[in-house]
């Protein structure tokens, strides 16, 4: 009988924080008190929603405008281009900051300054002169934006784990995989009435009122007694002892390029679709939109329905396998078979469903491995390695400056074979039931 995704703690062995900065009182009871008896209310849900989707609306609301800002500012598409990449390696570089962060000093003061930072450097987007001035900006909008990613599922781990763990991330999915649906339409339709400048002025309002709902709505689920009180040193040696965990480094790597195939997809879309198959940015951001669906599906099913019946290996397997199969059909049907449009949009979707699986499930995993005082550094992590990825795949569909479908395809289908590959040989089902590695 197929057990559940994530087993219970004492099913799975922990990596623990160095001993010096361990805390003198079990995490486990402290954080059981702090949570309450029901959990987190809809507040709560609905504030981490829109945290953990500040990341897809601050990378999709734009991207309409893409063609806009290279006409503006006078650029190719491929160096516009890197406005995307410079906010994935912000993102990167900026939960390797608040992930620790929010290990030593709890989780809302480091949220509640990415935020502040957020909201000015979406300003300064909003003017930026030049296509420097405005990648510059975007690096820091993603590295203060990675606070809502990385402190989200730092309070996941606080309050749950297993089964219930991805319940409560499908719950937050719920609101934040609206992001990328909505976000390409909205952006598309405000650029009937401004330009792409106003998009950066509706990520600026974004972020003023993600602010202030998280001072409001969210209270400190990691109480001083649980947290981890070392420095530098401390968070370094964490992050080592993490990175020679074997099951970790492997749901970390599956995890970073299965987000790589999905960026892939959302970095070369918007050119290739208006550019290589002439649709409107109206007609691209439905078409975007449709896909973004699949993930949010599936994300759901797979936190509601499958986890609780299907173990966690198959559950990977099975979306790996189609995340592969569908790369396999993309790069058919773009080289091979030239379908147009017709042959270019299913494969697509196809591949957001599979990810809808795939990534919920490895970050679950991945952090029940973890205790508590090193749930925010683990999933700096986890984080870090999914934009990084990112930030490297997103300008490869437009190498030789020409946006192309067939670099698209072969970018995702790369992504997922050695995304299948990295959890076939680290993630053994020994290693993640029975030993560190």
């Amino acid at each position: 009988m197929p057990g559940p995704t994530v087993g219970p703690a004492d099913d799975t062995p922990t990596v623990s924080a160095p001993t010096a900065s361990a805390p003198t009182t079990d995490p486990s009871t402290v954080l059981a008190a702090a949570a309450g008896p029901t959990g987190p209310g809809r507040a709560t849900i609905a504030v981490l929603g829109g945290l953990t989707a500040l990341g897809p609306l601050t990378t999709d609301l734009y991207l309409p405008g893409l063609p806009a800002i290279a006409d503006d500012l006078g650029a190719q598409p491929a160096a516009v281009q890197l406005t995307l990449t410079f906010s994935m390696f912000g993102v990167a570089a900026g939960q390797l900051l608040f992930g620790p962060l929010s290990d030593r000093f709890g989780r809302r003061p480091p949220l509640l300054a990415g935020l502040a930072v957020y909201t000015l450097s979406s300003l300064v987007c909003v003017l930026a002169p030049n296509l420097p001035v405005l990648i510059a900006a975007r690096f820091v909008q993603g590295a203060a934006g990675s606070a809502g990613l990385v402190i989200g599922r730092a309070v996941a781990r606080d309050r749950f784990q297993g089964v219930a763990m991805l319940r409560f991330l499908a719950s937050i999915a719920l609101i934040s995989g609206l992001a990328p649906i909505l976000a390409p339409v909205i952006g598309a339709q405000l650029l009937r009435f401004t330009s792409w400048r106003g998009t950066f002025g509706a990520l600026t309002a974004l972020g003023l009122l993600l602010a202030l709902a998280a001072f409001g709505a969210l209270r400190e689920t990691l109480p001083p007694q649980a947290r981890n009180g070392g420095g530098v040193g401390a968070a370094l040696r964490t992050i080592g002892r993490l990175l020679r965990h074997l099951p970790f480094l492997g749901l970390a790597l599956t995890s970073s390029l299965a987000f790589g195939a999905l960026f892939g997809y959302i970095s070369g879309s918007s050119t290739v679709l208006q550019h290589v198959y002439q649709v409107s940015p109206q007609t691209y951001s439905l078409l975007f939109g449709l896909n973004s669906v699949s993930i949010v599906v599936m994300t759901q099913l797979n936190g509601r329905l499958l986890a609780p019946r299907f173990a966690a290996r198959s559950l990977m397997l099975a979306g790996l396998g189609v995340a592969v199969a569908a790369g396999v059909a993309l790069v058919l049907l773009t080289t091979v078979w030239d379908f147009g449009l017709a042959g270019f949009c299913p494969p697509l979707f196809v591949l957001m469903g599979s990810l809808g699986v795939v990534l919920p499930n490895t970050a679950a995993q991945a952090l029940s491995l973890v205790e508590p005082q090193t749930a925010g550094t683990a999933s700096a992590l986890l984080g870090t390695g999914n934009f990084l990825c990112g930030a490297v795949v997103a300008p490869l569909s437009s190498l030789g400056g020409r946006p192309s479908a067939v670099l698209l395809a072969e970018v995702v289908l790369g992504c997922g074979v050695l995304a299948l590959t990295a959890y076939v040989a680290l993630c053994r089902p020994g290693r993640l039931l029975g030993g560190g590695g």
